[in-house]
């Protein structure tokens, strides 16, 4: 691994207001929503509580005039059909925010069919129609044609297990409608999905429950083609793995950060396999081809791109039951296939929302500190409402 020292100076973090309500964000798509308006604002849906229970309340984060000036919150409203969490927040091309799917309680229980839209012009909600089917953990991408794309997840099997779904649907801004697609190939929840310019879709990883608290992660992957319309089977990944970050490099690669493989125990403990590995994907050739990987494994964490050809790599832990999270943020250059590490975070989290501001600002947000034995009481995980941006001050 390369490795340089964290240029104080000029790459670091600072602290912001913060965010109202403690929360924290299990998926890969309840994240942070930056709404890519003047303010670069950015939108916090929902989420869960120390206990797991889910929230309703939406926030808006403001950034300071100068970065000396701390950036504040404020209320954004409660999201129709309530309170939710392993739900999805996907930006739409008018600037709207689509909200769908998730669960209501804590542990094992019910998904929701729900979906509504966030209007950030009037700080308003309006209802969308019910998805086909009800989901949690599944994933939504906007599309080429600036429709969204919801695949996957995990729904209630029986009373004391879940199983995943093939299906997936399509969101129609215009009269906020949902068209059912033919299923995936596998059945999955916790993958990610990434658009290409072309149309088509790549869905990969992700796990499927094959007992009570117990589920194996995935190496398959497919593309969706709305040309045909039709998933067909493309590269594998080198190796299976969930709760990992996915980002386009370009218009034709994707790379792929992180997780857990080649399992995902049922009770929490540490995977030995988690690795801060990385997976470039080629859609022309349709191959996956490793990169270099760094030892410590992590999931839950956060992937973000850091201007050109560069990734953040924020937070996480190794393990979510008797855990503590990561301050440890790497740099990885994707030109070079090297590591590098960056200034740490205040507070180290996992399953908390980032999002970039700019190609040389991260926001960061909420999460879980502790859980477990590591944390203040044995019925609530420790859960933090800090708000933290890094900046790299010099464009690069």
């Amino acid at each position: 691994m390369t490795t340089t020292t964290p240029r104080a100076a000029t790459e670091q973090w600072t602290a912001q207001g913060d965010l109202p309500e403690a929360a924290s964000w299990y998926g890969q798509y309840d994240t942070a929503v930056p709404l890519g308006n003047e303010k670069k604002q950015v939108l916090v849906v929902a989420g869960a509580d120390g206990r797991s229970a889910a929230l309703a309340k939406a926030w808006l984060f403001t950034p300071g005039a100068t970065p000396e000036t701390p950036g504040t919150w404020s209320a954004a409203g409660q999201v129709p059909g309530g309170a939710r969490r392993l739900h999805t927040a996907t930006l739409l091309a008018d600037g709207d925010v689509l909200v769908t799917g998730g669960t209501a309680a804590p542990g094992l229980s019910p998904a929701l069919k729900s979906a509504a839209v966030y209007h950030p012009k009037t700080n308003t909600w309006t209802p969308a129609d019910d998805l086909h089917e009800a989901r949690w953990g599944h994933a939504a991408v906007r599309t080429a044609d600036n429709k969204v794309l919801v695949c996957g997840g995990y729904t209630v099997r029986s009373q004391d297990s879940a199983r995943a779904l093939a299906s997936a649907e399509l969101y129609h801004p215009g009269d906020r409608s949902w068209t059912p697609l033919k299923p995936m190939n596998d059945a999955r929840g916790g993958h990610t999905a990434l658009a290409f310019p072309d149309g088509r879709v790549l869905v990969c990883g992700g796990t499927a429950p094959i007992a009570p608290g117990r589920e194996a992660a995935l190496a398959f992957c497919e593309l969706y083609t709305p040309a045909i319309p039709a998933w067909t089977p493309t590269g594998n990944l080198t190796r299976p793995r969930s709760r990992h970050q996915a980002l386009h490099l370009s218009a034709t690669t994707a790379l792929v950060i992180g997780g857990s493989t080649p399992g995902v125990p049922g009770d929490g403990t540490y995977d030995p396999y988690a690795l801060i590995d990385a997976e470039l994907y080629d859609l022309a050739t349709q191959k996956w081809t490793p990169r270099t990987a760094v030892r410590g494994g992590r999931g839950h964490h956060r992937a973000v791109p850091l201007g050109t050809g560069r990734v953040l790599v924020i937070g996480g832990t190794g393990d979510t039951e008797d855990a503590a999270g990561y301050q440890s943020v790497l740099v990885y250059d994707t030109a070079r296939d090297a590591w590098a590490p960056a200034a740490g975070l205040a507070t180290g989290r996992w399953a908390f929302a980032a999002a970039a501001l700019s190609g040389t600002e991260v926001l960061v947000t909420g999460g879980t500190v502790r859980s477990g034995l590591a944390a203040a009481g044995p019925q609530a995980d420790d859960l933090t409402r800090t708000t933290e941006i890094f900046r790299t001050g010099d464009g690069s």
